[in-house]
């Protein structure tokens, strides 16, 4: 496509020279798609040349697109909208490019020249509680942003933080000591991860009666949320946390090996892995290095009561706590620890964070906290800030258990799938296994494409019962896409068609077949343009839109009826099979897998 382009610049140029004896640099010809509601598939704007020129835009336009016609085989036709010069591109251009297409291997890295040592962190849980929705947002994202920039060629670490230590973590463990009553997974028919949700939900709910009659006894909120039995059990169990009490560590080290569990029974059957695990338990005390570092190189500074703050009031940010009076450390702490420990073992030169703009103001922090401690990996660090999910109910909280838990959406999406399905009745021929195989794929498909469609900056509603739509811009639309082209494939070689690459005596173009051909070749730059913005909504749109045109194109063209010369059932398959390819290689980057069948 990129030598096409550069071919029509090439024309174009000369064509300035020719009839208006004007040399024009070749960057300031700006070629776009043609909008699809006039003909052409090429548009040169005409406004920025008419000083030069000394002519109106459409004269202009006119005048150049004679001389195009005329002179330049690539060009076949065009037509003036005012200041916009459509050009129609011939038909033997597009078959040259569309056998460069088909003979290239799959997989080649798209040219791109961004980062090269890329650590993308995500997921990042706290052991306190299941994955929900919010967490789904963020794996698939993580998950989608690291595919997308190793098809670049970069070399891609993904990363998981794990939010294993902390006052958090203590509230599940004092609640399980006060009402556990000696629980496990086993006995109560639980996930690990669930069962230390209850006990952090049930943390919350005893912690908000403590504090009401606190209040009856006339104590204020402020002081009551301080001053209630069970938060000052928990501050206690952090203290001995950090000085390593046998007991508490013996609890921490039960009821994290349940959450683990529970959180790889997630990640497997949601299609996202890691190349390494940090845990916070790991890199909170490099971290306080890191503070006593700054303390000594008089960049951090205390205060009468023992904790360490640093002053970031030059950077347009405030005072912020980096070790509590206590001792104990906070998040900023250990984010510390683990963006040198990070950099020790990728040597990256970006590291991308992928967290929610809730933490805008800690990621801000972070970066100018690194930058005052005069650490080379500060300007490396991304935040890739997403905006929250949202229920049509409002908010989430995890603390009052109004959380849409990831396990049960997978489960309901796979449910909605296999109605959807069995109302089409497309399942004869499928055994039970490859049928709940399908149900999942497809049901992960729409979660994933729900979730992923919409800018990651862009804070979205979840609708449940938009989200498993399978017709329309959804993912089971495109994974359908798919499996019709497979079902064409087997049938064509069933009647002997050979997939040649060599279409240059294929003869005249039917238009979807054109339109199809440049959307395709449009695809290394759509993956250059989302690994620069780090947007997998990008490939989402991209690839719907290709879905569309295809099925375009298969209800105008005939591809394999007994009247077709085998030259065209030949061309129309080999397209079909480049379209399905490039269908695969996109969902791939967003996470999604394809079923052969449907």
């Amino acid at each position: 496509m990129q030598q096409l382009e550069q071919n029509l610049k090439t024309a174009l140029q000369a064509a300035a020279q020719a009839v208006f004896n004007q040399d024009i640099p070749a960057a300031s010809l700006v070629l776009q798609p043609t909008r699809k509601d006039f003909a052409g598939s090429f548009t040169l704007v005409t406004f920025p040349l008419t000083k030069a020129f000394g002519k109106g835009p459409e004269q202009i336009g006119q005048a150049l697109g004679e001389w195009l016609t005329a002179n330049a085989p690539a060009v076949r036709g065009y037509n003036v909208v005012k200041g916009f010069l459509n050009l129609e591109i011939a038909d033997a251009e597009w078959l040259k490019l569309f056998t460069e297409l088909a003979q290239q291997p799959a997989g080649a890295p798209v040219p791109f020249d961004g980062p090269k040592k890329v650590v993308v962190e995500y997921s990042s849980p706290n052991t306190n509680k299941p994955l929900h929705l919010g967490h789904l947002r963020n794996n698939f994202l993580g998950y989608s942003v690291a595919e997308i920039l190793k098809a670049t060629g970069a070399t891609v670490t993904k990363a998981n933080l794990v939010n294993d230590r902390g006052i958090h973590i203590c509230k599940s463990m004092i609640a399980y000591q006060r009402f556990g009553a000696g629980a496990t997974p086993e006995s109560e028919g639980l996930k690990g991860d669930h069962l230390a949700g209850k006990y952090y939900v049930l943390f919350e709910k005893h912690y908000r009666e403590e504090i009401k009659q606190l209040e009856a006894e006339g104590v204020t909120n402020e002081v009551a949320k301080k001053q209630a039995p069970l938060m000052l059990e928990a501050q206690q169990m952090l203290q001995q946390w950090e000085a390593g009490d046998e007991e508490v560590m013996a609890l921490w080290h039960r009821m994290n090996g349940w959450v683990y569990d529970g959180f790889n029974a997630t990640y497997a059957n949601i299609g996202v892995d890691f190349d390494k695990f940090y845990y916070e338990s790991g890199t909170y005390l490099l971290g306080k290095e890191r503070v006593e570092e700054g303390l000594q190189k008089g960049v951090f500074f205390k205060k009468e009561n023992g904790s360490v703050w640093v002053d970031l009031q030059a950077e347009g940010l405030d005072e912020k706590l980096l070790l509590r009076a206590d001792g104990t450390s906070v998040y900023i702490t250990q984010d510390l620890g683990t963006a040198e420990l990070k950099y020790q073992d990728f040597g990256y030169d970006s590291s991308i964070y992928v967290i929610a703009d809730e933490q805008n103001y800690h990621m801000q922090v972070l970066q100018a906290t690194l930058k005052k401690l005069g650490k080379p990996y500060a300007d490396a660090i991304h935040h890739l800030s997403y905006g929250m999910v949202d229920l049509p109910s409002g908010k989430m909280k995890s603390r009052e258990g109004t959380v849409v838990d990831a396990d049960e959406l997978v489960k309901e999406v796979e449910e909605a799938a296999e109605a959807a399905t069995l109302e089409k009745g497309k399942t004869e021929g499928l055994s039970d296994e490859e049928l709940a195989q399908l149900y999942h794929t497809l049901g992960l498909g729409a979660l994933k494409y729900y979730l992923l469609k919409v800018d990651p900056k862009k804070r979205m509603l979840f609708n449940p019962a938009e989200s498993v739509r399978l017709e329309g811009d959804t993912g089971p639309f495109i994974q359908y896409s798919y499996a019709r082209i497979s079902s064409i494939r087997r049938k064509a070689l069933a009647q002997g068609v050979i997939e040649t690459t060599d279409f240059s005596q294929y003869g005249e173009l039917h238009s979807t077949e054109q339109e199809l051909i440049q959307q395709l070749a449009g695809y290394a730059s759509v993956v250059a343009e989302a690994a620069r913005s780090l947007s997998p909504a990008v490939i989402a749109q991209y690839v719907y839109e290709v879905a569309k045109s295809y099925n375009r194109f298969f209800t105008e063209v005939p591809i394999l009826k007994e009247d077709i010369e085998p030259t065209k059932k030949a061309f129309r398959v080999a397209l079909s099979a480049k379209t399905a390819q490039t269908i695969k290689a996109s969902l791939g980057l967003l996470g999604i897998d394809v079923p052969e069948r449907m």
